[in-house]
């Protein structure tokens, strides 16, 4: 069994067939699916799709969801408002009253990103802070975007009133950087990026040395297809292109793609507490 720790079926590109695109999944062995707000609208579309498998159970197959406001969406630049991305007024009880439903296993995506807004660093702080203090008052973790600010994804956690739980997603720092979080009590989740010609010697480096009951795996759909579906002229990624994360980090690590896929489901079901 695997499950796809991080996923947008919630987002304009699966507006059409978002339900076949999870089936698709689970006629793989992909059997749980965490859909992940990036602000107010994909969170609550995020629950709506989350809602019509609450009652299954995870070996048939089921959706979950993530609330959250992505630090992109926080940024007073950008000036057109959608479902997917774009500024919009950040109202911390709507948020902490959405994560409430039995479907939310997660508050994110929060985090900050200094690539595509880094003049927004202070409000990005801000945001996430207010966001990081929502788990320890609803008993569910974080899942944390980070580009370009490592450093400062840290400082904000040191400075957390309670101690967090969570991962941090499309995992890319270094080893180092991997040993703090795992200190913290954190996990750390791999995107196809693995999969691809020009990974990191950085990244390799963590896949070989990390716990592999840290690790989880995702797929950040629709983002970064991996190579041999790249290669292939596929342009949208999906759940069900997980087994490819898992494939190759057990290339890497020189064991089993079921091993990885028991070891990284079993992490999902330890830190969101699927069922």
């Amino acid at each position: 069994m695997f499950v796809d720790t991080h996923c947008h079926l919630n987002f304009k590109a699966f507006d059409a067939d978002w339900r076949s695109a999870a089936e698709r999944a689970f006629d793989v062995n992909v059997k749980g699916i965490v859909n992940v707000g990036s602000n107010y609208s994909t969170s609550v579309r995020a629950v709506e799709l989350a809602r019509q498998y609450r009652d299954g159970k995870l070996d048939n197959g089921k959706l979950f969801a993530a609330v959250g406001l992505h630090p992109i969406h926080v940024s007073a630049l950008a000036k057109t408002p959608s479902r997917d991305r774009g500024d919009e007024d950040f109202r911390i009880d709507e948020y902490k009253k959405l994560a409430q439903d039995p479907s939310v296993v997660a508050i994110g995506e929060t985090g900050l990103d200094l690539f595509h807004t880094p003049d927004s660093v202070e409000r990005q702080k801000e945001v996430f802070q207010q966001l990081l203090f929502l788990p320890g008052q609803i008993d569910k973790p974080v899942i944390i975007h980070n580009r370009q600010a490592g450093k400062e994804v840290l400082e904000v956690l040191a400075s957390a009133e309670k101690p967090t739980r969570g991962v941090m997603h499309f995992f890319s720092e270094d080893w180092a950087y991997a040993q703090k979080l795992f200190e913290l009590g954190f996990y750390i989740s791999f995107t196809a990026a693995v999969t691809l010609n020009n990974v990191s010697a950085s990244t390799v480096e963590v896949i070989k040395k990390a716990p592999l009951g840290r690790i989880m795996i995702e797929t950040d759909a629709p983002y970064v297809v991996p190579r041999l579906q790249k290669n292939k002229g596929i342009k949208r990624n999906e759940p069900t292109f997980v087994t490819e994360v898992a494939k190759r980090i057990a290339e890497i690590r020189g064991i089993d793609t079921a091993e990885v896929a028991r070891l990284t489901t079993q992490s999902a079901i330890d830190l969101f507490g699927l069922t």
